[in-house]
Order: structure tokens, then C-alpha cells, then sequence
């Protein structure tokens, strides 16, 4: 049999150890209101454990309602916690009123001197609810999971089940556990809620951090395409592709016609819009299997597998009329730009970087040929 008044100390210094742990961490690091709010919540569920551990001792009956608040407040937090980290946009709206709601309850209750056993019941059927709401915010099935956030999320559902036969054990409801067992796997649950979410929360932070700086490692800041590393490196896996599977590979080279002229017009902010915009158009006019990358400045370059000159030709000229299209809001009067292409499709006699060289040199021939215009490159065959 489980000690449970012991094992509540445990769980309240656990979990006060854990806030000030994620304090620690968080000290001078980048600010994280998700992570900030965990952290308060871990602590504001410490301090509700070792208030009711400290309750015999201090035999004051307002604590009963006091407590109960604590656990109101302190789960809402983790539950924002949940909502920030997920980038929920309207959370306020549900979990507001429904925390205001259940914490007035619980005072209101506290106040009038209802059963200590009736108040138990009431706050553990709100918590339940709580953890019931984060285990469907990791668990929620239109939202591809990770296996971590899948673990914490049925910790916290076990959680919710466990604490839900808590509270019908205080009424008096027959449980199948029995009211002792019912109590003992609450605290169970809570230990692992505990241990699990502590770290699991943390690691998901970091699993966030971690995509994120992969993904500012391979993609362009401005653009929001591949950077000139990603796209080769895509570009290559592309070319083995299409060797070993006999199949064509397009590759282009574009640029901005008079990049510079609208830097100097217009002021480079809206020269960085005319990069935006460009990019903008490039993913709505390829087709899913297409890639673009920006190599640097005003450059760009395309990766077109499966596709023969004639497909190639065709992908690069509807590109370059929805470029013609495309709008560039300035200070003044919008702007519309030109772009010019090379294209090539590759030989398998060739690197990806000759292939690249080849298209650069039709992308040169179409800027002196008079802009906005697509060329093929030709293969130079050796004598």
C-alpha cells in the first residue's frame, strides 16, 4: 500500500524542484512564453501538493477552497502552455472563460463550506478536464504527432482517466478500483505526469528548436526557398535519381531582368519585395515535384525532374508570363518585373555543376538577346 501523504510531499517538492530546474534553463536564454508558462504551472501544482500534504497539520478549513483555486490556476497555465507552444490563435476565447468559470465555482464552493469530500471531487473533475484538453492538443488527429508528443499525450490522458475515478470515488460512486485504489493510481499518474511532462515539454521545446535551426540552416530568410547549400544538395540527390532510373532532368538558371534599376528607383526595401514576390510566383506557377532554389543576390535556379526539353520549355515559359503578371507594390506606382531563363536538360555524361554552367551561359544569351526571354543551352561535344 501506498503512503499517499508521504507520497504527496514527494510529488509537491518533484514538481517545485522541476519549475526551478526550467527556471535555471530559461535564464538568459531566448524568451519562450510557452516554456515560461509550463514552468509557473509546474509550480503553482507544487505548491497546491504540499498545501494539501500541510493540511492536517494546519487544520484550517479555507485552505480546502484556497487549494482548489491553486489547481484551477495552475492547470489553465499548463494548458496555455500547450496552446502558445502549438501556436493556437484564438485559445483565450475557450480557455478564459472556462477557467474563470470553474476557479469562481471552486471559491464559491470553498466559501459556503461545502463537504471537504464534495469540494475534492469538483476540483478533480476540472483538472481531469484540463488534462483531458492536452492530451487532445498532442493527440488530436488531424495533426501529424511526433512520437514524443504521443507519449505525453496519453501520460496525460491516463492522467485525466485516473484523476476523473478520483473524484467519483469522493461522491461515493462505485469505481472499479475501489476508492483506495482509485486514490493510489491517481498519485501514480501523477508521478509519472510529473516526470514525463516535466522532461517531455522541455525536449519538445528542443525538438522545436532543433527544426527550427535546421530549417534556418537550408532556407533563405527572404525568399522562404532553399538556399543555395539545400538546393545543390537537392539538385544532386535529383541527378542520381534520374540516372539510375533512365529518366530526363531539366535544370534552369533565372535571374531579374534590371535587378539593380529597382534597388536604385525604388529603394532596396522594395527591391526585397521584388524578391518576395518573385519567389511567391515561382512556387504557385511549379508543379509539386518541381524545385527552386535562390543561389544569391537576384539568382535563381530550378530543378525539374522527369521533365524533357519540350516539358522544360514549357514549365519555364509559364513562368516567365506569370512573372510579367506578378505585382511589386512601391511607394510610388507598382512595379512589374521581367525574368530571363537558360535551360538544359541534363546529360548523363555531365556533373550537376557542368550542366548548372551550361544553363548560366543560356541565361547569359537570353539577358543579351533582350530580356525576358528563355534559352537553351547547348551541350558542347567533345571533337
Amino acid at each position: 500500500m501506498i503512503d499517499i501523504h508521504s507520497f504527496l510531499l514527494a510529488l509537491g517538492i518533484g514538481n517545485i524542484a522541476f519549475a526551478v530546474l526550467m527556471a535555471g534553463y530559461t535564464h538568459g536564454a531566448a524568451p519562450s512564453p510557452g516554456l515560461r508558462l509550463w514552468m509557473w504551472a509546474r509550480f503553482g501544482i507544487g505548491l497546491c501538493q504540499l498545501l494539501g500534504w500541510s493540511r492536517p497539520y494546519l487544520g484550517v478549513p479555507s485552505l480546502n477552497g484556497i487549494e482548489g483555486a491553486g489547481w484551477i490556476l495552475a492547470v489553465s497555465l499548463e494548458v496555455a502552455a500547450y496552446c502558445i507552444f502549438f501556436g493556437f490563435a484564438r485559445w483565450q476565447r475557450v480557455l478564459l472563460p472556462v477557467s474563470a468559470l470553474a476557479l469562481a465555482i471552486v471559491l464559491a464552493a470553498g466559501s459556503a463550506g461545502t463537504k471537504v469530500a464534495y469540494l475534492n471531487a469538483l476540483v478533480a473533475m476540472v483538472v481531469a478536464l484540463f488534462a483531458a484538453a492536452m492530451a487532445w492538443i498532442l493527440l488530436r488527429p488531424k495533426r501529424r504527432a511526433s512520437l514524443l508528443q504521443r507519449i505525453i499525450g496519453v501520460n496525460d490522458a491516463v492522467f485525466a482517466v485516473s484523476v476523473a475515478l478520483w473524484g467519483a470515488s469522493f461522491l461515493g460512486s462505485e469505481t472499479v478500483l475501489g476508492q483506495r485504489a482509485a486514490h493510489e493510481y491517481a498519485y501514480i499518474a501523477g508521478y509519472l505526469l510529473m516526470i514525463v511532462n516535466g522532461f517531455g515539454f522541455l525536449l519538445l521545446c528542443k525538438e522545436k528548436d532543433d527544426a527550427e535551426m535546421a530549417r534556418l540552416a537550408t532556407v533563405d530568410s527572404l525568399t522562404g526557398l532553399p538556399n543555395r547549400h539545400a538546393f545543390l544538395e537537392r539538385a544532386e540527390y535529383a541527378r542520381q535519381a534520374a540516372l539510375r532510373q533512365r529518366q530526363p532532368l531539366a535544370l534552369a538558371m533565372m535571374d531579374i531582368d534590371h535587378f539593380k534599376q529597382i534597388n536604385d528607383r525604388f529603394g532596396h526595401a522594395t527591391g526585397d519585395e521584388a524578391l518576395i514576390v518573385f519567389a511567391r510566383t515561382v512556387r504557385e506557377t511549379l508543379r509539386a515535384h518541381e524545385a527552386v532554389g535562390r543561389l544569391g543576390g537576384e539568382e535563381f535556379a530550378m530543378v525539374l525532374p522527369g521533365t524533357d526539353l519540350a516539358g522544360a520549355l514549357a514549365a519555364a515559359e509559364r513562368l516567365r508570363r506569370a512573372v510579367r503578371e506578378a505585382i511589386v507594390i512601391t511607394s510610388g506606382t507598382p512595379y512589374t518585373m521581367t525574368v530571363s531563363v537558360g535551360v538544359v536538360v541534363l546529360d548523363p555524361n555531365e556533373t550537376l555543376g557542368m550542366a548548372l554552367a551550361r544553363a548560366d551561359h543560356a541565361l547569359y544569351e537570353a539577358k543579351r538577346g533582350g530580356r525576358d526571354r528563355v534559352e537553351v543551352g547547348r551541350l558542347q561535344r567533345r571533337a
